[in-house]
């Protein structure tokens, strides 16, 4: 017990000693005084995927089609903003693509660059939505380990990054998601429009192969920073490769399962990229290898 109590007491201790050097632009930033908020929705999450299904469980599935138009499209022009921010905000500021240390002064553009990190930031969180719909949509499947790791961790460790490193060579890897999730939220908006729209939506299993690829300029971008001695901090690099390589292994593992290994099979719509957000291409769900009829779901 003494023990615990001394682990507790440091880690306090080291928690208040980081303050110090966190950054001061952000600090009376909304959810960043203090990690409480960012935890207890995450916290509220989880408990979500415990007794979202529970409730859902004898109750018809929800339709959400509106809706799913609606907050999809919404998050194409909030990602869009995000990464037209970074890129404007990062070349005003001269920044470099290779070494970008973090400049802590009150430049505009730098404050820019923070501000554009910081939406990045709380959009994670708004993408626990994702899986509230699928929930209510009864698409149980689609919550994956992939899917609930992707929308948890993202979130706190943005909380962190926002806190500690909001500018320099942190705007790289956001720019090029939230790009990539401009692509991914316009066709998770267009398929919630129904089989019209949904048989010209051939491209699904590219925006997996682009994610991958994101993953791996990643972990080269932050190597080589590493590997030329650049002025950014240390364990944010260490962190962001061991980050990395955990989803190159979780999406490649995704892929070989939706396209290579099962390739024939056409009646369970697979998520884009194991974190989609319900929508669906066909009116028949599979579960434990037998199709299933959907039944008449409520409307929104």
């Amino acid at each position: 017990m003494e023990t615990v109590i001394h682990f507790m007491n440091d880690s306090v201790e080291f928690y208040k000693w980081s303050l110090t050097i966190a950054d001061k632009h952000v600090e009376e930033w909304p959810m960043m005084s203090s990690p409480l908020p960012t935890l207890g929705i995450s916290i509220l999450y989880l408990l979500f995927l415990w007794v979202g299904p529970l409730y859902m469980q004898n109750r018809e599935p929800f339709q959400l089609r509106k809706t799913l138009i609606v907050y999809n499209f919404s998050m194409v022009l909030l990602n869009f903003y995000i990464c037209k921010e970074l890129l404007l905000g990062s070349r005003a500021a001269g920044y470099s693509y290779l070494c970008q240390p973090v400049n802590y002064s009150n430049d505009v553009n730098e404050v820019r660059i923070a501000s554009a990190l910081w939406w990045y930031c709380i959009s994670k969180g708004v993408e626990f939505l994702d899986t509230v719909f699928f929930i209510m949509r009864k698409k149980f499947n689609q919550v994956s380990f992939l899917h609930v790791y992707h929308h948890c961790t993202m979130f706190i460790l943005w909380w962190i990054g926002i806190k500690w490193v909001p500018g320099g060579q942190s705007f790289f890897g956001a720019m090029i998601n939230s790009g990539i999730h401009v692509l991914m939220y316009g066709y998770y908006g267009l398929a919630a429009f129904g089989p019209k729209i949904q048989n010209y939506l051939w491209w699904k299993k590219y925006l997996t192969i682009i994610q991958m690829i994101q993953f791996h300029v990643t972990i080269g971008h932050a190597a080589h920073s590493l590997y030329t001695g650049c002025p950014f901090p240390t364990w944010m690099q260490w962190a962001l490769i061991g980050y990395a390589v955990t989803f190159i292994i979780l999406f490649a593992n995704f892929y070989y399962q939706t396209y290579r290994r099962q390739p024939c099979l056409k009646s369970a719509k697979p998520a884009v990229n194991g974190i989609s957000n319900g929508t669906s291409k066909t009116s028949e769900v599979t579960e434990n290898g037998t199709k299933q009829k959907k039944g008449k779901g409520k409307h929104d």
